[in-house]
């Protein structure tokens, strides 16, 4: 009786380690990072977008360095190097993104999230509720602070499922959503983003078919 009392006890601690390694090798499997989407920064090619509907186009901002503003304009469809004050519409800085308005700015600008709805669905954008950018050491727009998620995990940011509209520096209009933070390698700050712009002042976005 003894010895079976053994055998059956043996068998446990067999089965009960053959499950700790299943439940450490599963834990390990999760929590490896994923690899995110990567993106490489597009040219600084800045043309005029004239009077017209731009888009969609998707364009990713080499934003990677942590103490400099790069600058976005709709209307050049392209980063301004050394831009004047309402020559640019948004700005990245690594995570952040602000636009051209508010007090301590030039422009118009502001951005307003429309929530989690699908981009093509989007055909005319809200001409007001915009939210400026509150200009401080460490500049901010409330309506796209938390435009991420980040995991603990693997430590990485993915772009929530969101669309934003944007009033330009100059009164326009565009929808966009962000795609990607990414560049190759997985280095943070290439922010990539889808966009439809309306050169002509209206709110039109309609994406072309």
């Amino acid at each position: 009786m003894y010895e079976r009392f053994w055998m059956d006890n043996r068998q446990m601690i067999t089965i009960g380690s053959v499950l700790s390694v299943i439940a450490i090798v599963l834990v390990a499997l999760s929590l490896r990072a994923p690899d995110p989407p990567t993106f490489a920064p597009s040219p600084v090619a800045p043309q005029p977008a004239g009077e017209g509907l731009v888009g969609p186009r998707i364009h990713t901002v080499d934003a990677s360095s942590p103490g400099e503003w790069v600058f976005f304009s709709f209307d050049v469809g392209s980063v301004v190097e050394n831009p004047g004050p309402e020559d640019w519409d948004l700005a990245f800085r690594r995570f952040q993104v602000i636009a051209n308005g508010g007090d301590g700015f030039a422009g118009d600008g502001g951005i307003r999230d429309l929530g989690v709805v699908p981009f093509d669905s989007i055909n005319l954008v809200p001409v007001d509720g915009y939210v400026s950018t509150v200009a401080r050491t460490d500049s901010v727009n409330a309506a796209i602070r938390d435009w991420y998620d980040y995991s603990f995990f693997s430590h990485l940011l993915s772009p929530r499922d969101r669309v934003y509209a944007l009033r330009t520096a100059f009164g326009r209009y565009a929808k966009f959503e962000l795609l990607g933070y990414y560049c190759a390698g997985a280095t943070p700050g290439c922010m990539t983003f889808r966009y439809v712009y309306q050169g002509d002042g209206t709110p039109n976005v309609e994406t072309p078919e």
